[in-house]
Parts: structure tokens; sequence; C-alpha cells
């Protein structure tokens, strides 16, 4: 049962950007709908916003919900003594917060799959998922300004990145007479080709994904989880079958040759050291004219689409790239 955003195939998970398209439409729909009938949607108890969830529940009460809200989890054990401090904490905090983030407990004893999925390998083990995402928090004993400062951020990506604004709490409501399951988002017209992409993906046929994207972007020129998804799959498809070493030690004997420079950069982004990329592309356009680097700077903005306009090491690149041009 293992959730299909959580199966990464390279850098970005393309099944978290569907998610997040699909759950800022719901939470505009929310917004639209209550502000045409002048209140909101249905509240939650304080006390359902922590829930006990187990394999057979994860799915609907984890992964379904955290299309509307972020979705805290804590691994948990009755032996674990630093757990039996973490989580009053943890309980007390998704209360004050007010809706901004439900809290999940999973006993690890009796639920050794999920654990396993998480790739946990000590307890206690707190995570988020965000639109389908998994995000690891932290692990360990952590103090109260530490996981404030973290819940802090969790819930500002949420709402900046995933349109996710939480649940609305009434503290007269009666437990567990929460909201209805929301309807799904229908599907689009590109749903089956985004899905096959997708598969492609996972199973290393990175042709075919192109292609796939190729599909819809014809049709759907600005279609982001496309655009996304084509910029991942030629990435991967440039990478594959290349010498590690290789490359890396090209890239450090010739750091004039261009396109060294330029291998190594994507590999630098399979290998998730985003920063790395960025910066060897962004000194080599420093040290470039003309069309050399004109191809610098395009492969630039193509990992800028790879890694996401949202994220704020993008950002700092793009300022980087406006400096070493200009």
């Amino acid at each position: 049962m293992q959730p299909r955003n959580m199966s990464m195939s390279g850098v970005v998970d393309l099944g978290a950007v569907k998610a997040a398209q699909e759950a800022k439409a719901k939470a505009e729909q929310a917004r639209a709908e209550a502000a045409r009938q002048g209140g909101g949607p249905s509240a939650v108890s304080p006390a359902d916003l922590v829930i006990d969830v187990d394999e057979a529940s994860f799915e609907r009460d984890v992964l379904q919900r955290s299309t509307e809200v972020p979705v805290v989890i804590d691994f948990w054990a009755e032996w674990c003594e630093p757990c039996k401090q973490l989580s009053p904490v943890l309980e007390r905090l998704a209360v004050e917060y007010d809706g901004r983030f439900l809290l999940a407990k999973i006993d690890v004893d009796a639920n050794q799959m999920l654990m396993q999925q998480f790739g946990i390998q000590g307890i206690p083990a707190v995570f988020a998922v965000v639109a389908g995402q998994a995000l690891p928090l932290f692990q360990g004993a952590a103090g109260e300004a530490q996981i404030r400062q973290t819940l802090d951020q969790l819930v500002q990506v949420a709402e900046q990145r995933f349109g996710l604004t939480g649940l609305t709490v009434d503290p007269d409501a009666e437990p567990g007479a929460g909201p209805s399951d929301t309807e799904a988002v229908p599907a689009g017209p590109y749903d089956a080709l985004l899905e096959a992409a997708v598969r492609a993906l996972d199973s290393g046929d990175f042709a075919g994904a192109v292609q796939a994207y190729k599909n819809v972007l014809s049709d759907d020129p600005g279609n982001p989880e496309a655009r996304l998804g084509l910029a991942q799959a030629e990435l991967l498809q440039r990478v594959q079958g290349l010498d590690p070493q290789q490359v890396r030690r090209d890239a450090a004997e010739k750091p004039a040759d261009v396109q060294a420079q330029i291998v190594a950069a994507d590999l630098d982004l399979v290998g998730g050291h985003v920063e790395d990329a960025f910066g060897r592309l962004i000194d080599t356009v420093q040290r470039t004219t003309g069309d050399d680097r004109d191809a610098v700077r395009l492969r630039l903005l193509e990992l800028f689409e790879v890694v996401g306009a949202d994220d704020p090491r993008v950002a700092a690149a793009r300022r980087a790239l406006a400096r070493a041009l200009f």
C-alpha cells in the first residue's frame, strides 16, 4: 500500500505536483463556495485534530486528508521514553494551531509496513504529508521552539505552494462529526496521458515519458505538470548510462569545458545537490561568452523547471544568474 506520491523516480515528485494542483483547486472551490454562501466549510472539533492511524486507514486519513490540510505524522511506540515526551507537545500544538495541521499518530509496533515505507531507523520520528508528498521534519527529541519553527515553515509552504489553508475548527462541534469526504476532482482531459508518463518514468522508460509529455504539451502548451514532467524526463534521459566518476573527473580537470560542466550539473541535480548544480552553471556563465554562455544559460533555465519556480533555491539562483549576466 505504498503511497503513489512517495515513489520518487527522480529529483521531483510528479505525483505530488498533480496532487498540489488538485489541492489548490479544492481550496479555491471551498473559498468560492464559502464566499457565495456567506459562510465557511463545516467545522471539526478540536478533538478531531489528533487521530490514530494504521495501515488500513492510512490512505483515507493521511493521503486523502493531505489534499485539504497538512498532515503531521508522529511515529511512536509504547516503550519509547522520548516519544512520551514529544507526543504530548505535538498534541497540544495541534490544538493550538487551530486546524492549520492535522496530527496523525502511528504506533510503529503495530504498523511495521508504514515504518519501512518511510525508511524510519529510529523513533520518535516526525514526518509531514502535504498534497500526497512525504516530507521528513525531524527525528529524535526536539525542543518546543524547534518544533514550532518547523511547523510554522510547514504551514507556510502548504499554503503558499499547495493552497492548503487548513481546517475550520469549532469548539462546540461534536467530535467525530467533521466534514464529509470532499468530492473527487473530476478527471482532466490529459490525466490518462500524464499517468502513463509517470508510469514510464517509474519503469525507466524515459523516452516514452518524454513523448507522453510532449503529446500533452502539443495540445496544452501551458500544462504545468507536463512542463515539469518533460523537464525531469529529459534530465533523466540525459544522465542515463553516464559514469558519475568519469563525469566528475572531467568537470574537475576541464573547468573551461562547457559541455563537461553542463553534464556534471545534470548529474549534480539528479543526485539531489541542487545548489551545486546551480552554482556550477552560474560560475560557468561568468567565465563564458557568446554561444557557450547561451548554452549554459539555457541548461540552467531547464534545471530551474525541474526543481520548480516556487523553490527558494531557484529564486536565489535566478538572482545570481542575473548578476552573472549583467
